[in-house]
C-alpha cells in the first residue's frame, strides 16, 4: 500500500506482490458479490453498453482477460500478464491527484465463463486500502447488445480511508466511468 511518487521499481514490485500471496481476504464474505451484497457495506452496481453482436462480446471478454478495464492514465495492473484464474493476486496501482502512486493487493475469487458471460470477481487482501469484493463481467444478452457492468461492496480498510471517506467514494465513481471508457476504447480498436 506504500504511497510513493513515482511507480515503485520491478524489484518492490515482485517482492510486495510475492508476500501477498500467503495473505487471507481481508473481509469474511468472500464470494457474496456471486449472490447478493452483504449488509454494512457500500454498494455499486452500474453497467454501459459496448456495442451488438458476437464480435464486441469477444473483443469485450478479450479485454477483460488483458485487464484492459483498468484506465491506463491513472491504474496499472501488476504483473500485467496475470492470468484471469481463481486464486490469481494482483497488485492494482492507482495514482492519486497525479502525485502519488499506492499498492493495492487482491485475488480472484471466481470466474464466470458462460457462452454469453465472461468476467471475474476479485477480493481485497490486508494490504488495500478498501475492503471488499468487485466483479468486472460482460454480457452478450438475447437482444444482441453486449454490456460491460462493474458490481462492488467495499468499505474503508485503513483510518486515513475513513477520514477520507467522500474522496474515496469519488475516485470510486471515477474508476468506472474511466472503466467504461476504457473498454468502450478497447472494444473499438478491436473491431
Amino acid at each position: 500500500m506504500n504511497p510513493s511518487f513515482t511507480i515503485p521499481d520491478a524489484s518492490a514490485l515482485a517482492s510486495h506482490w510475492q508476500n501477498q500471496q500467503i495473505q487471507t481476504f481481508a473481509y469474511p464474505e468472500v464470494g457474496s458479490s456471486a449472490v447478493d451484497s452483504p449488509e454494512g457495506y457500500d454498494h455499486d452496481h452500474e453497467e454501459t453498453l459496448l456495442g451488438f453482436g458476437d464480435g464486441v462480446f469477444r473483443a469485450a471478454a478479450q479485454a477483460l482477460r488483458e485487464w484492459a478495464m483498468f484506465p491506463p492514465s491513472w491504474t496499472q495492473i501488476y504483473p500485467s500478464n496475470a492470468p484471469i484464474e481463481t486464486g490469481s493476486v494482483v497488485l492494482v496501482l492507482f495514482r492519486l491527484f497525479g502525485l502519488w502512486w499506492w499498492r493495492n493487493s487482491s485475488r480472484i475469487v471466481y470466474l464466470i465463463d458462460e457462452p454469453a458471460r465472461f468476467g471475474f470477481a476479485y477480493g481485497t487482501l490486508p494490504a488495500h486500502i478498501e475492503r471488499g469484493e468487485e466483479i468486472f463481467w460482460v454480457e452478450l444478452r438475447d437482444d444482441g447488445s453486449v454490456w460491460y457492468s462493474i458490481k462492488a461492496f467495499s468499505k474503508p480498510n485503513r483510518w486515513y480511508v475513513w477520514l477520507a471517506y467522500p474522496l474515496a467514494r469519488a475516485y470510486q465513481r471515477k474508476f468506472r466511468r474511466d472503466s467504461f471508457a476504457a473498454m468502450e476504447r478497447k472494444v473499438k480498436s478491436e473491431k
